[in-house]
């Protein structure tokens, strides 16, 4: 039996980890016992604890509970408490997703002990460096065993970086496998999307009406926690909900709704809160968040995984980003790059109304069953090595 240990830590992690979790339950439970590892990053019930309820996720067998600190304090206290997890209870691997601190605390203590790393979402690049998630994700690639990327662009990222994809076995941390695989949240929001549709009442409960609101998430440190960036991003969203006619949904983040009024000006606050057509909301379930993408005309966000999320249900994204990762969106014309530039973010949302036929959506990111792939892979990884 292969004894894996599977890290996560915020709320994208816990659904993509729900791909892996039910492969493993429904088709590898013979060959892979896998252990949850849950850092305690997100610590909010409605951003972590209610994602393993409402996907039935196995509970996380152990939790650091590190919570909300410094990067530099938060990391240090997930290294620590996943190393001695992982001495008291040795893994045959861990599996890591994405670029978060949970992902680079990870990366280093299992490496450290020499235990292999497995890397769910391998691959992916901003080259923007200034971004604390691609430190993350570089590092975790580098310490990686087993490298999964969603897309082709990730596996040619790999390749410039040294990564040789004719590779044989044994594969170690010195000689990596890399794997074009398809992405497991692909999986999920196709598994998840009927689901959704019957136990989610969010657009009754908001009074919406499908294809026409704005989908709006805003987390990323670089935009919050800059005064000019998070004025210039809801001065955008506002403007469009005036001049538009248009409703906007905003599931905030906790960190975003706790900055928002200090960061902002007063008029500009004032505005947000007495404008009819601006729904600022808790955050949301999952199945409340597919229900609401699906039936959104339109996704604006700093999240790279909602900017999937957009083009799996064939949405417009505009991406108040510098970059993205998710090349295939721009180059399928079913996003826009626009930073944190109101006149940007408005002229996004125009050229999107004005110009629908222009996008395209063909399958870049697999075929729905990537998880089972992976779970194949690393049972082979433990046969052949």
């Amino acid at each position: 039996m292969i004894k894996i240990i599977t890290i996560i830590g915020a709320r994208p992690q816990i659904i993509k980890a729900a791909a892996i979790s039910r492969t493993i339950h429904n088709k590898f439970s013979s060959s892979i016992h896998e252990f949850i590892l849950h850092t305690g990053q997100h610590y909010d019930d409605n951003m972590s604890k209610f994602f393993f309820d409402e996907l039935n996720i196995p509970k996380p067998d152990f939790n650091l509970n590190v919570g909300s600190s410094v990067h530099g304090q938060q990391i240090a206290n997930m290294i620590s408490g996943i190393e001695q997890i992982l001495i008291d209870q040795p893994p045959h691997a861990v599996i890591l997703y994405g670029d978060t601190n949970s992902t680079l605390a990870g990366a280093l203590a299992a490496s450290r002990l020499y235990i292999p790393v497995i890397h769910i979402e391998a691959g992916l690049r901003s080259y923007n460096k200034t971004m604390p998630e691609e430190i993350n994700r570089i590092v975790c690639d580098h310490s990686s065993t087993l490298l999964f990327s969603p897309t082709l662009t990730g596996i040619q990222n790999l390749i410039k970086e040294g990564f040789n994809p004719e590779t044989k076995p044994p594969f170690n941390i010195d000689n990596p496998k890399i794997v074009h695989c398809g992405d497991v949240m692909y999986d999920n929001s196709m598994y998840y999307a009927t689901q959704a549709g019957k136990n989610s009442q969010i657009i009754d409960v908001l009074g919406l009406t499908t294809n026409r609101f704005l989908l709006v998430t805003v987390h990323r440190d670089n935009n919050t926690d800059n005064p000019e960036r998070l004025t210039a991003i809801f001065y955008a969203i506002n403007k469009i909900a005036q001049e538009e006619d248009l409703d906007v949904v905003i599931p905030m983040h906790p960190r975003t709704s706790g900055l928002l009024e200090k960061q902002v000006p007063p008029a500009l606050y004032n505005s947000l809160m007495n404008n009819i057509r601006i729904r600022i909301i808790h955050p949301v379930s999952y199945f409340d968040m597919i229900n609401l993408e699906k039936q959104s005309l339109m996704i604006l966000t700093d999240s790279g995984g909602v900017q999937k999320e957009a083009y799996f249900f064939k949405k417009p994204c505009i991406i108040i980003r510098q970059e993205t990762e998710w090349k295939e969106i721009i180059d399928n014309n079913a996003g826009i790059v626009t930073d944190a530039n109101e006149e940007k973010i408005i002229n996004a949302y125009k050229t999107f109304s004005q110009n629908k036929k222009r996008i395209s959506f063909p399958p870049v990111f697999g075929d729905g069953h990537a998880s089972k792939f992976i779970c194949q892979e690393i049972v082979n990884l433990f046969s052949n090595n």
